[in-house]
């Protein structure tokens, strides 16, 4: 096993790694009911046993895979944001069919994998300016520690747009989830963001925010598995809708242009904290990654799990030590295992990852400091992406935000040279998608 995933090389064990898959997982849990409440919205009829296993088996196959091909510490599942839209678009746009709503994943996830295969997105990565890198990193740092926070009721959407939120258990959970890890990390423990996730949820049980389960094993169904091929009322495929429907194909493009930079930031946050970012801003086995997650993408459309990307919380484990894909295998087991014990997996409440997520978030604005704030030319478009990822709490619009803005510094500061040609095109790509709206 060292030798396939080279565990000595990068100064971690077997142990190491197998934390570090348990710390991500625990980051990630509450996708196992999460993803299913939202989808429910849009497939009403559709049992919650079935949108669970596909949620489950899904993350557990893409995740187990991930660390196979990349041999790096990424976990994948259903993500947030794409769920809802396409839980909306199901009732709307698609007619309330939701086999044409898994239909625009699996065609937008073949077209971003085509693009991967061709090297588009790859080159695409390497056309982004170090300085937008290191405002991606620390904008995602702001980002995660805010998905914290907001898991544990400590912020809370307001008349102000957010603030602080109401003191009650939960609040307390997170507090509590905080000061553990900072605790453990202060006292150079090893497992720190583990030991503090596991200590808000024991002191959870007595606060009652951890509802005991009413029972141990849930039954598997896989009645969504093949979903754009499953027809309606009608007798109709729902991917033959997709692609002959120019509503269902701008969805796609959207989801698209979510899905190729949302990821795009989210590798970028793992291999700084899982040491494998280059000086100069490059991920290492970033083609590996990036073809897996297209797949993954895909994958989710197939089985009626919505669209499945590499998840930022792959941060908590990386930052707990996680260095190879064993970690992702270890977190893809655990996914699967969630499949059959959803019931005690849904323990685990989202407030007991809110210190994980916030030290993480700490460890990232290192990077802050990289970035010439004197120089207006890097340093309002890398403003533009830390704030415009958690003011609009959307990694691909931020990201976007920072692109246009450059390129528009760029012209007015009369440094067109400082331009590479995919980032024209990633610009122009960016206000086709923030226009899009417009022509659904």
């Amino acid at each position: 096993m060292d030798k396939f995933l080279h565990l000595e090389e990068r100064g971690t064990s077997t142990g190491q790694e197998l934390r570090a898959g348990l710390t991500t997982f625990l980051a990630m849990a509450y996708i196992v009911f999460l993803n299913p409440l939202i989808l429910s919205e849009g497939m009403p009829d559709v049992p919650n046993s079935a949108l669970v296993t596909a949620t489950c088996v899904g993350a557990a196959v893409m995740t187990i895979l991930m660390g196979l091909i990349s041999n790096r510490p990424l976990a994948c599942a259903s993500g947030l944001g794409v769920n809802s839209m396409i839980a909306t678009a199901a009732v709307t746009t698609c007619g309330g069919d939701w086999h044409a709503a898994m239909g625009v994943i699996l065609l937008e996830g073949v077209a971003i994998l085509i693009l991967v295969l061709c090297g588009l997105r790859e080159a695409i990565m390497d056309a982004i300016p170090v300085t937008l890198r290191h405002a991606i990193s620390v904008g995602l740092g702001l980002f995660i520690a805010m998905i914290g926070l907001s898991n544990a009721g400590i912020i809370v959407q307001s008349g102000s747009l957010i603030g602080l939120g109401e003191l009650n258990n939960t609040f307390a959970i997170g507090v509590i989830s905080i000061v553990a890890t900072v605790l453990f990390e202060a006292l150079h423990v090893k497992g720190s963001i583990l030991l503090g996730i596991l200590v808000a949820v024991i002191c959870s049980i007595p606060l009652g925010v951890t509802a005991m389960p009413t029972s141990i094993v849930s039954p598997l169904d896989f009645s969504t598995f093949g979903a754009p091929f499953q027809s309606d009322a009608n007798g109709v495929m729902g991917i033959a809708k997709v692609v002959t429907d120019p509503a269902l194909l701008i969805l796609a493009f959207s989801l698209m242009m979510s899905d190729f930079f949302d990821t795009m930031g989210t590798a970028m946050a793992v291999a700084k904290q899982g040491e494998f970012l280059t000086e100069d801003g490059n991920v290492e086995n970033i083609k590996e990654i990036l073809i897996v997650d297209s797949a993954a993408a895909a994958v989710g459309g197939l089985v009626g799990a919505s669209s499945i990307t590499t998840f930022v919380e792959s941060t908590s484990g990386a930052a707990d030590g996680g260095r190879t894909g064993l970690t992702s295998i270890t977190t893809g087991v655990l996914f699967l295992l969630a499949a059959f014990f959803s019931p005690i997996i849904n323990c685990v409440p989202g407030a007991a990852t809110c210190g994980a997520l916030v030290y993480v978030g700490y460890l990232m604005m290192g990077d802050v400091s990289s970035i010439n704030w004197g120089d207006i030319q890097e340093g309002f478009p890398a403003f533009m992406i830390v704030a415009g990822i958690c003011m609009t709490y959307s990694i691909s619009a931020g990201i976007g935000f920072g692109f246009i803005a450059y390129v528009v510094c760029a012209i007015f500061g009369r440094k067109l040279d400082k331009i590479k040609p995919l980032m024209w095109v990633a610009t122009l790509a960016f206000i086709v998608y923030f226009l899009s709206p417009l022509f659904s």
